[in-house]
């Protein structure tokens, strides 16, 4: 049984279809699901205290280093993975971004949004592929 799977059964939820959640419903699972592959990457260089594993983190996570991720993977994306990141991008939020420039906040809400819906269509094999080529081509991550 899946992640999502056992959720739903645990708590008694009905399972939707992504189609059926706003772009920005897909963004707030998708920041979610980002951040906790991130975490998982730093978490695994050592121990270190929490406030270094978050600026590790924070500098990989934030809106200008996710704009020039989704940059860098935008050829190889599918339509429909390119659809739904515009769907994302377009999203009004009716908030400010906050350290970052209006356009790198409304790319990352863009990719957090298609990472949301590939988590979603569990399909996250896929999501995971794309950041590693992301991190790879902005060295954002080097795994050593």
């Amino acid at each position: 049984m899946g992640f999502q799977e056992e959720i739903y059964r645990r708590f008694g939820e009905s399972k939707l279809k992504p189609e059926q959640y706003s772009a920005l419903g897909l963004a707030y699972i998708g920041d979610a699901v980002y951040d906790l592959i991130i975490r998982t990457l730093v978490l695994r260089r050592g121990n270190y205290s929490v406030k270094t594993f978050h600026k590790m983190t924070s500098s990989i996570v934030k809106a200008e280093a996710q704009a020039r991720l989704v940059e860098s993977i935008e050829p190889d994306l599918t339509e429909e993975e390119n659809r739904i990141f515009h769907h994302g991008r377009n999203a009004k939020s009716g908030t400010s971004a906050k350290n970052a420039s209006i356009i790198d906040y409304r790319i990352a809400t863009g990719f957090e949004a298609l990472i949301g819906y590939l988590y979603l269509k569990e399909q996250l094999s896929r999501a995971i592929q794309l950041i590693a080529l992301g991190l790879e081509r902005t060295g954002q991550y080097d795994n050593k």
